[in-house]
């Protein structure tokens, strides 16, 4: 789950990296108070999760309290990359002398988080390290050991520091590290990370990412939801229990195991072309252990969406045997009623693929078909979304 900018900044402080004043506003009013309780100049930033808001106009310095009225109206309803801008964050301004970059990641090619450093914050990090790699420090960093103030002054000597902030900067990158751990995150990061007139090191801007499968440990985290740009299909799967992702086309599929859903959306992609560019509709992977309760359920959530024309249910009978999968098909029909109009193609096989088969055949359901074959059943799926 990625935060706004605003969380971002909030999680730091709670976990004592230096920031500035910030609060969030979602009319010019709201931003007016803020502003004004604040004093002096502030920045008003779009809040969307996305890049580029600079560049797009979504970030403004104002010089008091009704500029930043003014700056506000004029960010709020923005598209910004199809992104648009329903809340603003006021920022106090800060005298910048210097930029530097941090970030905290999850390094899953290598199995272990990696530390980013470098001296030149405050633009892409990706044009850094293709103009300037030598300015880009890349430290691996032991989920065993953390970040020592030790380990974060090597960082920072690699990244080459100035040694009038270095010690100063390892201080927050030990603190980023807690601030990872504590709230399972997947990626930290501060740019520009800036050093004031003053001499002080602070937290500018954040982007933060936390890990979603924490969430049985991090009850606080729902609090920090975007329900308002949840896919409602998405939010019913989850309170389900379901592995549910909403795509772009007319297909829906489900599958037992995400390798043979992810070939299912491969072999229907593939066989679509031949009828007008039929794709996936989603991705749903029932689970190697689903009952007939779960494949009704996701059988349910995926009639109920209207960009489908089609279902395709693709399993392998394994843990979850095939007639368990067809009283499931049954099931979700029978409670579906005069709702369920599309047609389903299924392809059993595997474990009691017989006797599953034979549920199916027994019940005759007008909208079900049944193939043999993986191929054969994403084309027949593929043509009666077409049609």
């Amino acid at each position: 789950m990625d935060l706004f900018e605003y969380q971002a900044r909030d999680l730091f402080e709670k976990h004592g990296v230096p920031v500035l004043a910030g609060a969030v506003a979602t009319t010019a009013d709201e931003a007016f108070a803020a502003a004004s309780k604040m004093g002096g100049r502030v920045v008003v930033k779009a809040q969307v999760k996305v890049g580029g808001r600079g560049k797009a106009g979504g970030v403004k310095l104002a010089e008091n309290a009704e500029d930043a009225r003014e700056k506000a109206a004029a960010i709020l309803g923005m598209d910004i990359k199809g992104h648009i801008v329903h809340q603003v964050m006021i920022a106090q301004a800060a005298p910048i002398e210097s930029e530097y970059y941090l970030a905290i990641l999850l390094d899953r090619s290598n199995r272990t988080f990696l530390v980013m450093a470098s001296v030149a914050g405050g633009m892409d990090i990706e044009e850094v390290a293709k103009t300037a790699p030598e300015k880009l420090a890349k430290v691996p960093v032991s989920a065993v050991d953390g970040i020592s103030v030790a380990k974060a002054k090597e960082i920072i000597a690699q990244a080459a520091f100035p040694a009038d902030v270095a010690e100063q900067v390892a201080d927050v990158l030990v603190t980023l590290w807690k601030a990872f751990a504590a709230e399972d995150a997947t990626l930290v990061e501060v740019n520009p990370l800036v050093k004031t007139s003053d001499g002080k090191i602070i937290a500018l801007d954040g982007k933060v990412t936390l890990d979603e499968n924490a969430e049985f440990r991090q009850p606080s985290h729902e609090g920090l939801v975007d329900h308002s740009a949840t896919n409602p299909l998405e939010a019913l799967a989850k309170e389900k229990g379901l592995n549910y992702v909403k795509l772009e086309g007319q297909v829906g599929i489900i599958g037992n195991g995400a390798g043979l859903v992810m070939s299912t959306l491969d072999v229907v992609a593939y066989a679509g072309e031949k009828f007008g560019g039929m794709r996936p509709a989603n991705f749903l992977d029932i689970g190697g252990g689903a009952s007939a309760q779960v494949m009704a359920d996701g059988l349910s959530i995926i009639l109920g969406d209207k960009d489908v024309k089609s279902v395709f249910v693709n399993v392998f009978g394994g843990i979850t045997a095939c007639d368990a999968v067809a009283n499931g098909i049954v099931a979700a029909l029978a409670t579906l009623g005069s709702t369920a109009t599309k047609p389903i193609v299924v392809r059993l096989d595997g474990n009691n693929v017989e006797e599953g088969r034979a549920i199916l055949n027994a019940a005759n359901h007008p909208l079900v078909e049944q193939l043999d074959t993986m191929d054969g059943a994403a084309s027949r799926a593929a043509e009666l979304a077409a049609k």
